[in-house]
């Protein structure tokens, strides 16, 4: 098969059905470098446009359904018509904005988390996942007195925190240590080289935007124990993985990090971000207890993010659909994981509960390098097979289900694999 011709085959007939937003492409490029404001959502030969949205849909300016199962990458985990978020939202407003002061919503949402994540003792919000992580690695290493910081290839922790094959000219300059995922030896080569001066290990408990590469529990109990040796703080950022299980991926593998960075759905899809853990650790924020770090940030307690918050889990993410959801995402990726094996196509799903990843290999993956060889074209060409068939995922392979994607939903999807696997294999 020529799969450069059939990726060029793809991407001329998707792109002849949307005329409408072709012209938008022009001109979102004359205002915008690259036609957008976060580079993520663009692929060749352009974005569909979005008009609106409802429960697990997605409708293009050209007039396309799309079931939903990219989830905003992790943000919308609720769907797109959770009416208690949109109601609290709504009445949030309707009682002012722009406050400048505390609020009561705040304090209830904090209670919820710390509630709900065992590693919490005390937390503070921020506008997203990326504040939430470079507020954790500050206190971290306020509370150290030391420099480094270590960091996982492949890993990603926000917009100027990302660990690619190549160093990122727009991270933070952080004494980074950058060492293998899953690697136990190399962390403790780390750890004895440089322990005095490690103030944190920043991890996920499974690499969400590198490929949904789980983390070995192994390896995630032996960086416990290297912290804990040593005096530095270990940081899990569960801004995906938190929706693993109510108390997160933390409480799966029954491990309790130091400090926890959270973000996407917790406020209902909203902006949202949030760090926090141990009491003593997090006092460096109270002036009243001589804590000498200030927080600010002026949308850190927005009224909407925080009411949101509440609503949606107090009225909306019950422990009964987080666990269907997840459990659906099971079903999912072992059942693509099947298919592509009976056709003997190279193309692998990683990941765990109700996110993952397609890979251009047939596996097994267990770290970057393993998708050293994998070929980009096998994942273009089963994303355009799945927007034909009314799916939409990312470009890049990732799948985050919503908890209103259905069983019949899931069977469709099933079904549209089946398609693509034949006319391929």
């Amino acid at each position: 098969m020529d799969l450069d011709c059939a990726v060029l085959q793809a991407r001329q007939t998707y792109a002849a059905a949307r005329p409408v937003s072709s012209e938008w492409t022009d001109r979102a490029n004359s205002v915008m470098p690259g036609g957008n404001t976060r580079s993520v959502l663009q692929f060749s030969p352009f974005p569909f446009r979005v008009e609106r949205a409802e429960q697990q849909y997605l409708w293009d300016v050209d007039g396309h359904r799309y079931l939903d199962l990219l989830g905003n990458y992790t943000a919308g985990l609720l769907g797109h018509s959770p009416q208690p978020v949109l109601t609290a939202a709504r009445n949030a407003l309707e009682s002012g904005w722009s406050l400048g002061s505390v609020h009561a919503n705040e304090v209830a949402l904090a209670e919820l988390l710390v509630r709900r994540f065992a590693s919490l003792d005390q937390l503070r919000f921020t506008n997203s996942g990326t504040e939430a992580n470079l507020m954790a690695l500050a206190l971290a290493t306020h509370h150290t007195g030391r420099s480094k910081i270590i960091a996982f290839e492949n890993g990603y922790h926000g917009s100027v925190l990302t660990f690619g094959a190549h160093a990122d000219s727009i991270n933070v300059p952080y004494d980074w240590i950058v060492i293998p995922y899953n690697d136990v030896d190399a962390a403790r080569s780390a750890f004895a080289t440089h322990a005095k001066d490690i103030a944190a290990v920043l991890v996920e408990p499974m690499q969400g935007s590198g490929g949904c590469i789980p983390g070995d529990p192994t390896f995630l109990t032996a960086l416990r124990a290297l912290c804990t040796e040593s005096g530095a703080l270990l940081i899990f950022d569960e801004v995906m993985t938190s929706r693993f299980a109510r108390g997160g991926a933390q409480q799966l593998l029954g491990i309790t990090p130091d400090l926890t960075t959270l973000g996407k759905y917790l406020a209902g899809g909203l902006t949202f971000g949030a760090f926090g853990g141990r009491r003593d650790v997090m006092a460096a924020f109270d002036p009243t207890g001589g804590g000498a770090l200030s927080h600010p940030g002026t949308f850190n307690n927005n009224v909407t993010s925080m009411a949101a918050g509440v609503a949606a889990l107090t009225e909306v993410l019950t422990d009964e659909r987080l666990n269907a959801t997840n459990t659906r995402g099971e079903h999912l990726r072992v059942s693509l994981n099947e298919r592509f094996s009976k056709h003997g196509l190279p193309l692998t799903a990683t990941g765990a509960q109700s996110l993952m990843t397609v890979h251009g290999t047939a596996g097994p993956v267990h770290s970057a390098s393993d998708l050293v060889d994998a070929d980009d074209r096998w994942k273009e060409l089963f994303f355009f097979h799945l927007l034909a068939a009314g799916i939409y995922i990312a470009r890049r392979g990732f799948i985050a289900l919503s908890i209103e994607v259905t069983d019949a939903d899931i069977a469709h999807v099933l079904g549209a694999v089946d398609d693509f696997c034949e006319s391929f294999s």
